[in-house]
């Protein structure tokens, strides 16, 4: 087996997508906060609204492969492939109960900062997996969080 060559590096993130990244985290911490904390009437738009914006940003994740795909990866089919299973799978979690939702949706985040470990580097785009850990370690909480405050009733 031929180990790949990698690309050239891209940049690490800079302020403005670190500022960006970071405000995308406020829908899972708003949409758990309100399942615990929240006033009852609200509980079901929140479960509903953080499972929504779970699978949204799943589906960005692998999104993020196919432009890698674009860009020349040399793990092309790969990145293809993998760029299409989070919405599918995302997608399936909006279709479960919001608790069971969100408890795909977790270990789909989960799986999809295992897989950007592996394909990133090939890609060049190691520099991004700091801002990756970090995102992933705010929002995978969340919809355990969630999924706990759903069960609990």
């Amino acid at each position: 087996m031929t180990i790949p060559t990698p690309l050239p590096t891209l940049a690490a993130p800079d302020t403005v997508a670190r500022a960006l990244g970071l405000a995308g985290l406020l829908p899972f911490l708003a949409g758990a906060g309100m399942l615990w904390w929240g006033d009852p009437g609200w509980r079901s738009l929140a479960g509903t609204a953080l499972v929504a914006y779970a699978a949204l940003i799943a589906s960005f994740l692998g999104g993020i492969h196919w432009g890698l795909a674009m860009r020349g990866s040399p793990l092309r089919s790969r990145h293809l492939v993998w760029g299409v299973l989070p919405s599918l799978a995302g997608w399936a979690g909006l279709l479960l109960a919001p608790d069971a939702g969100l408890a795909l949706l977790a270990g789909l985040i989960a799986a999809c900062l295992a897989v950007d470990c592996w394909l990133y580097p090939a890609a060049g785009a190691a520099a991004w997996l700091g801002l990756r850990l970090q995102l992933s370690a705010v929002a995978l909480p969340c919809c355990l969080a969630g999924a706990l405050a759903l069960r609990a009733g």
